[in-house]
């Protein structure tokens, strides 16, 4: 009996060695459980379209976008689990959404597996020139001279410039008052009109606007300062260990093969190396990342922890 359970894990191994060589032999599935054109999309895109080369066969980008990326990520965690459809995901679809949803039906823990962590985006925090601070040590001093005068923007709750909005209200204490927007571009452009005082937006919104000098930035949400921004300091120079930092990367639905894992591991790290893909990521000041799947999958658990703890010390929920 033990001779043929033996003998039965070993043309199981087998078979599934011989899937994973041979594969991809089909166009395989991306879904980007967001809306063309946002960060998350233009860099699934680059690094769909780089790895398809490596591998031999197109990714197909699917847009599954509404309620804060859960639709798509539901629809990829429901696929076959043969390698042929994937999610490129990022830090709202594995970090925070299982913190924040109070009827979320799926555990992205469970329901997917880590396939590689592409890179990381620190978010700038900007204010209207107006505002009279020029650092996070002017901000807070400028927040308790003034409670509940400061109010700040994002693009909804539960999006990462809201969730550090309030994880800096938590770790200063101060009275700040969130407004939501539809998206990182109109929540921005309301600082630079100064109906709202400040935000914490992703460099692909607010560093152009920085650069072009209509917001200042007063600090980086990364654990080193921002190469296109080097004078703007590290929040972690005035708030010890605040540190957030947006993640883009590849999983797929559990159960697909690891050889197959593995070879889709391989061939986004290659991706990561050539020189259109670094350029397009430079200008969206991505941090590239390339690693194992284990090491990402580690880096996700410390996000979930992350943003666990500052929704519940926030009481942050959506129904």
């Amino acid at each position: 009996m033990k001779r043929g359970l033996f003998a039965l894990a070993i043309v199981l191994a087998l078979g599934g060695a011989a899937t994973a060589q041979n594969y991809p032999t089909k166009p395989i599935k991306l879904i980007v459980p967001f809306a063309p054109g946002g960060p998350a999309d233009v860099i699934g895109r680059i690094i769909g379209q780089q790895a398809g080369i490596i591998l031999g066969q197109s990714f197909v980008v699917e847009n599954r976008g509404g309620a804060g990326g859960t639709i798509g990520a539901r629809m990829a965690a429901q696929a076959e689990p043969d390698g042929y459809t994937l999610m490129f995901a990022n830090t709202s679809t594995l970090s925070i959404n299982p913190a924040v949803y109070k009827n979320l039906d799926f555990d992205p823990a469970k329901a997917f597996v880590p396939v590689a962590l592409v890179g990381t985006t620190s978010n700038i925090v900007v204010v209207n020139p107006a505002l009279p601070v020029k650092s996070i040590a002017d901000l807070i001093a400028y927040g308790k001279a003034n409670p509940g005068k400061l109010s700040y923007s994002s693009p909804g709750v539960g999006t990462p410039p809201y969730m550090i909005g309030e994880m800096f209200k938590l770790r200063t204490g101060l009275d700040i008052t969130h407004v939501p927007y539809k998206s990182g571009g109109n929540s921005t452009q309301d600082v630079v009109s100064g109906q709202v005082p400040m935000t914490f937006e992703n460099p692909a919104v607010s560093l152009p606007l920085v650069l072009a000098g209509t917001i200042r930035a007063i600090a980086v949400t990364s654990e080193t300062r921002n190469p296109q921004l080097p004078d703007v300091p590290t929040m972690s120079e005035t708030i010890p260990d605040f540190v957030s930092v947006s993640f883009t990367g590849m999983v797929a639905p559990t159960g697909v093969p690891p050889a197959i894992i593995a070879k889709l591991n391989a061939a986004i790290n290659d991706s990561l190396k050539t020189p259109q893909v670094m350029a397009t990521l430079a200008k969206l000041s991505v941090d590239i990342k390339p690693g194992t799947p284990a090491e990402f999958g580690a880096f996700l658990a410390k996000e979930r922890e992350k943003w666990q703890a500052v929704a519940k010390a926030a009481h942050i929920q959506i129904d």
